[in-house]
């Protein structure tokens, strides 16, 4: 095997209760001025004033940036940079889900590297350090709080832009399941699917490593089991919340270093073109992408399926394998995802283009079989 490195961020503060001691932690490195990256759905909640207030409470200056969109776009990060140029705040902390983080990222890169968004398209094009990034995290799902990934919407060509680059992993990664529970059950499915799908991809990766095998396979048991519970009753059940809070950061350990494949590249072209919800195009793409990958990898969808809580025995490797598609598919259900493309929006003309971009995604560089544009195009019309 070639010599592999095992990526994430530095420190990491998790459990119910946890915020507060997290903002302590902030405080003792020194910073004065921090500015908070996140929407105006949690500066509405009051959780944006939350994080400020125990900020305030240990001597820090705050200011505060809430114009994320939903798959953040280049204006978001442009705006958000100039409100950090303006106060002149000393670190960063993001507040949300994936697109705050996203969006933080690349503010932060942009703040001490200069240029541009599109200057960063790509893997490891960042020369200097970002300003210094805590992520404290309200969804169970992307794992942006830990990643080095970044994925930022040209909202003029349509098309989501991945940056990739080691030093866009936050400093500081902070995920208080309190946070958590009032996020509402379409959200909570959603995000979970999310991170089934980044466990999922990263187990079946042509560059896993039992280290990633380890977090992906119990991820996805944690999602099996709790995140019907969470979507359910959400708004109380903690235990339901800390446990999908666990199995999204170990899934996002596992794509950190395992990487991706398909679902991703093809949900990339549905949230560039529709501005669409990435967790749900992730969700409703899964099974059918792994329906095609299945042949590739057996065994490990067999792994897959056993984990998700389906009972194999007396079933051949290939009947176990068809079984975790079946899981997904129901899993993805129960939880309320919408069941075709078709009910999003998507219009089918659009298909060949987007199959043509996603086979110039880089995310699927690591799905277990390499797919023609053809493919990739019968995979939307499945989905469709």
């Amino acid at each position: 095997m070639p010599t592999r490195s095992f990526l994430m961020t530095a420190e990491n503060i998790m459990g119910a209760g946890c915020l507060p001691d997290a903002m302590t932690v902030v405080q003792s490195r020194g910073f004065k001025h921090a500015l908070i990256v996140t929407d105006a759905p949690l500066t509405a909640l009051g959780v944006t004033e939350r994080v400020a207030s125990l900020l305030r409470e240990r001597d820090m200056a705050v200011s505060v940036f809430d114009g994320v969109q939903p798959n953040p776009t280049v204006a978001n990060v442009d705006a958000g940079l100039a409100v950090l140029q303006k106060v002149g705040a000393d670190c960063i902390i993001s507040l949300g889900g994936g697109s705050p983080h996203d969006c933080a990222k690349v503010i932060a890169v942009l703040a001490t590297n200069g240029g541009s968004v599109m200057d960063y398209r790509g893997v490891n094009k960042v020369k200097k350090p970002p300003l210094a990034l805590i992520a404290v995290n309200t969804t169970a799902g992307t794992a942006s709080e830990i990643t080095r990934f970044a994925v930022i919407t040209d909202e003029t060509r349509h098309l989501k832009m991945n940056i990739v680059d080691r030093q866009l992993a936050p400093m500081l990664s902070v995920n208080d399941p309190e946070l958590m529970l009032g996020m509402p059950p379409s959200l909570t499915a959603a995000t979970g699917m999310d991170a089934l799908t980044h466990a999922v991809e990263a187990y079946v990766s042509t560059v896993a490593t039992p280290v990633t095998d380890a977090c992906a396979l119990h991820a996805i048991r944690l999602i099996g089991q709790f995140l019907p519970r969470a979507v359910a009753n959400g708004k109380d059940d903690i235990e339901a919340r800390e446990n999908m809070s666990s199995a999204q950061f170990l899934a996002g350990m596992a794509f950190n270093n395992a990487f991706l494949g398909y679902v991703h590249a093809m949900a990339h072209q549905l949230g560039g073109q529709y501005n669409l919800p990435h967790g749900v195009c992730n969700a409703l793409l899964l099974p059918h992408v792994e329906a095609v990958n299945a042949s590739a990898c057996v065994p490990r969808m067999g792994d897959v399926a056993r984990a998700l809580g389906v009972d194999t025995a007396g079933l051949s490797a290939e009947a176990a394998a068809q079984s975790a598609v079946k899981a997904m598919f129901d899993l993805a259900r129960t939880v309320g995802i919408p069941a075709k493309l078709s009910d999003l929006g998507v219009k089918r003309e659009d298909i060949p283009m987007m199959a043509i971009n996603a086979m110039k995604d880089g995310s699927g560089a690591t799905n277990p079989r390499k797919l023609t544009q053809a493919e990739i195009e019968a995979i939307y019309e499945a989905a469709y």
